[in-house]
């Protein structure tokens, strides 16, 4: 399994941009992934999860903001951020579970497959 994920970049603040993390190896399609974040200093934290039926949850500070989906068609999950501050700078990493998606949706340790991470920095 690999994730390669894309579409990271500088924005200003209030701006949008779409990540994108594209798997080989297996299929996007009914698995539990999410997107987690990290910024220098801080500890990683999960930002957006789907399930393997589709329902998806955020982290409080990104719930409006952020959308997270999927496209089987291109085997792609994407993350979709919005109203974007400086405080949503960070390296954004895809994951994904195993199959049986056994494990809380917000623990990192659960989540057996990563991608190398995308670079978002914001400026205000």
């Amino acid at each position: 399994v690999q994730l390669v994920e894309s579409g990271g970049g500088s924005v200003q603040a209030g701006g949008s941009l779409r990540l994108a993390c594209v798997a080989s190896g297996m299929f996007v399609n009914g698995r539990c992934m999410g997107w987690f974040r990290q910024a220098p200093g801080k500890e990683r934290e999960g930002v957006a999860t789907i399930a393997s039926y589709d329902a998806t949850s955020y982290a409080h500070s990104v719930k409006g903001r952020l959308t997270i989906s999927r496209d089987s068609a291109k085997n792609t999950l994407y993350l979709e951020m919005t109203g974007l501050t400086s405080e949503d700078s960070a390296t954004y990493y895809c994951a994904a579970k195993r199959p049986d998606c056994a494990g809380p949706r917000w623990s990192e340790a659960t989540y057996g497959y990563w991608g190398q991470g995308t670079q978002v920095t914001v400026s205000s």
